[in-house]
């Protein structure tokens, strides 16, 4: 397949970046593959970021909605998500920046990978602090993780301006109306909301982001936390209302079986670590209310650890 017939769409989202804004636009605007379209949300910003936008409205690609009211993150991605017509949508905060080759590379795993669904990719921070994040050094397919997400709260992905996802899979749970609950760290909504709607996830190991550290990062400062001290408190209902929203919404009831469609979810993954059969096993354990179930689970469960076990084994002679 040629990758240039996958239609993208680059949604950056601004809130007072005026001083960052202008790189973040380059980086997408200087892909060695072309975004069919980049919007840019600004989100009622107070400083000169209306100016720098009105810099690349001439391009053609790029498209621009000014919000009246500042609303927060989560209220850029819904409208960000609405405008857009992309097969698949790339998410950049204003004060990233992408590498040249990000979007090339992101749609050859694509197009290798016909189920994938989501991918997020290492990172290097740079500004305040120097450095490459990586969940792993190589790169991994994921499987799915419905289950996994429900019933432990597992976030599986990163930052918003790693995250790309399939237009079929965001299409399920966004718009979410939780807008003020999520005016910050609104790449929860996307990263959980992928795994609750049934998102096959891959991780790229290449860094092909380039995340700014700077006194107004929101993620990385974290300062909100550490001046609410009912933080966690509160986090816990607003993500309950959210996963109850994008269940509800998509008509999913939980199995009746939970160990078998555990075992069936782990199943997915084809490299699993000790993190994941410990995981499964804790759900399996604590949420499999029929007793035979729960102890053929955890055997079958460890039948699986061991014979991964030997595979890998095999592997290394």
């Amino acid at each position: 397949m040629d990758i240039t017939k996958i239609k993208t769409s680059c949604l950056i989202n601004n809130y007072n970046y005026a001083g960052f804004l202008s790189e973040a636009i380059e980086s997408a605007l200087n892909q060695t593959v072309e975004f069919d379209e980049i919007i840019i949300v600004d989100d009622a910003s107070t400083d000169h970021s209306a100016e720098v936008i009105a810099k690349f409205i001439q391009k053609n690609n790029v498209k621009y909605i000014l919000k009246q009211k500042n609303q927060g993150q989560l209220s850029s991605f819904n409208e960000g998500f609405l405008a857009a017509t992309g097969d698949i949508l790339f998410f950049l905060d204003a004060d990233d920046i992408y590498e040249p080759e990000y979007l090339e590379t992101a749609l050859n795993f694509y197009d290798r990978r016909s189920e994938c669904d989501f991918i997020f990719c290492a990172y290097k921070k740079f500004g305040a602090i120097e450095g490459i994040f990586q969940t792993d050094v190589v790169d991994l397919d994921l499987g799915y993780s419905v289950i996994r997400t429900f019933y432990t709260g597992e976030w599986i992905g990163s930052i918003t301006s790693t995250l790309s996802i399939r237009r079929e899979i965001i299409s399920k749970f966004l718009p979410i109306p939780y807008i003020e609950d999520w005016r910050v760290r609104a790449d929860d909504c996307l990263v959980w909301g992928a795994s609750l709607v049934g998102a096959k996830k891959f991780y790229i190991s290449k860094p092909l982001v380039r995340y700014r550290i700077h006194q107004n990062n929101q993620f990385h400062n974290k300062k909100s936390i550490d001046i609410d001290k009912n933080y966690e408190y509160k986090r816990f209902w607003k993500c309950n209302s959210l996963f109850n929203y994008i269940l509800k919404k998509n008509n999913y009831t939980l199995p009746l079986l939970v160990a078998f469609t555990s075992l069936n979810e782990l199943k997915t993954i084809p490299c699993p670590n000790l993190k994941d059969f410990v995981c499964y096993l804790k759900i399996i354990f604590l949420f499999e209310h029929n007793f035979y179930w729960k102890v053929k689970g955890i055997f079958l469960l460890f039948s699986y650890f061991v014979k991964i076990l030997f595979i890998n084994e095999l592997k290394k002679r």
